[in-house]
C-alpha cells in the first residue's frame, strides 16, 4: 500500500508553535497517540498544539479544532487563532474572518502588517462555576489556594479566569524566583480544578506592563500562551494592577491585551510566523519539509 502524505504548515505565534492541517476537503483524523508522536520535539515535528481546519457552520469561514501535544482536545488557543486567522484572511482576501471553535465564534482582524494579527477572544468567564472550580468562591479575583507551608506559602491566592479554558494566575514579585516547571504539574492537576488549569506566574514590571510565564495544561512550559495573556490582562484590571489595556511580555515576545469596557470583549494583538511547509507520512509519522516560511522571528525576553 502506498504511503499516505498529508501537507501541513508549521506556524508559531511568539514561539507558541503549531502544526496545521487543512481538513476541509480531505479529512485528517489522528488518534491521541499519533498526535503525541507527531508533537514529540525529538522524534516528531514538535509542537505545542495541533490544529485542524475543518468545515464550519454558515456563521463562520472555518472551524478550528485544537489538540495539545499529549493528544487531548482543548476549546481555545489565542495564538493559534491569530495564526489561523492570518491564513484564512489571506485565503479569503478579507481584512477579517470569523473562526468557529469549541469555545464559540472568534473574529480575527488584520493589523498593520501581514504578520501582525488581532483576534477578538470574546468575554471572560469570571464566576466560580464557569471556570470551573471545585468549590464556591464569591470573589475569583483571589481564591484560597496555596503551595508550601501554611504560614509561609511559596505561591498563594491566585486570580482565576476562564478564557475558553481555565486559568490560575499567581501574582509574584519575580517570576524567575519560582520553579514553575516543578509546581506547574501539581497545580495543573490540583483538585480545585476539575478540568485542570493553565498555571501562570505574573509580575508587574511597569505601568500597564506585565511579565508572564505559563505552564499550559497538556503541554508544559510554553514560550507564549494567548489565552493566559488574556486571562492575566483581565485579572490585572480586576485587581487594580493595570488598566484595561496592557502589554503582556512572554518569553516569546509581547502581546497587546485590551479588555474593552463597552462590550466586555478581550482583544489580543501579536506577531505570527510561518516556519515552513511540509508533508507528513501518515503510515510512518515521519515528515519532510517542502518549502520555507517567513524569515525566522528573533526571540525576545
Amino acid at each position: 500500500m502506498a504511503d499516505t502524505l498529508v501537507p501541513f504548515l508549521k506556524m508559531n505565534g511568539l514561539g507558541n508553535d503549531f502544526v496545521v492541517f487543512d481538513s476541509r476537503e480531505k479529512k485528517v483524523i489522528l488518534t491521541p497517540a499519533q498526535i503525541a508522536t507527531i508533537g514529540d520535539r525529538e522524534k516528531g515535528i514538535g509542537f505545542d498544539q495541533m490544529i485542524t481546519v475543518e468545515p464550519a457552520s454558515s456563521d463562520a469561514y472555518a472551524f478550528m479544532r485544537i489538540h495539545n501535544r499529549d493528544g487531548s482536545e482543548v476549546d481555545a488557543c489565542g495564538n493559534a487563532t491569530r495564526c489561523i486567522g492570518r491564513l484564512l484572511m489571506g485565503e479569503a482576501g478579507t481584512p477579517g474572518v470569523t473562526i468557529q471553535t469549541n469555545a464559540g465564534l472568534l473574529i480575527a482582524h488584520a493589523s498593520d502588517t501581514e504578520t501582525l494579527v488581532s483576534v477578538d477572544m470574546g468575554t471572560p468567564r469570571l464566576e466560580w462555576d464557569q471556570i470551573p472550580l471545585a468549590e464556591e468562591f464569591a470573589d475569583t479575583r483571589a481564591i484560597e489556594l496555596q503551595i508550601g507551608p501554611i504560614d509561609a506559602p511559596v505561591l498563594h491566592s491566585p486570580s482565576v479566569v476562564n478564557v475558553g479554558n481555565p486559568h490560575a494566575i499567581f501574582w509574584v514579585d519575580d517570576i524567575e524566583a519560582h520553579d514553575l516547571e516543578r509546581f506547574g504539574p501539581l497545580l495543573e492537576c490540583h483538585p480545585m480544578f476539575p478540568e485542570k488549569a493553565n498555571i501562570s506566574l505574573a509580575q508587574i514590571i511597569g505601568e500597564n506592563e506585565i511579565r508572564l510565564k505559563v505552564w499550559e495544561r497538556g503541554v508544559g512550559l510554553t514560550r507564549a500562551c494567548g489565552t493566559a495573556a488574556c486571562a492575566t490582562g483581565v485579572a490585572a484590571a480586576r485587581t487594580g494592577r493595570t488598566a484595561r489595556k496592557c502589554t503582556v511580555h512572554l518569553p516569546g515576545g509581547p502581546l497587546g491585551i485590551e479588555w474593552r469596557e463597552d462590550n466586555d470583549h478581550i482583544m489580543m494583538t501579536g506577531e505570527t510566523a510561518i516556519e515552513f511547509e511540509g508533508a507528513l507520512n501518515l503510515d510512518t509519522l515521519t515528515y519532510t519539509k517542502t518549502a520555507s516560511g517567513d524569515a525566522a522571528m528573533e526571540p525576545t525576553q
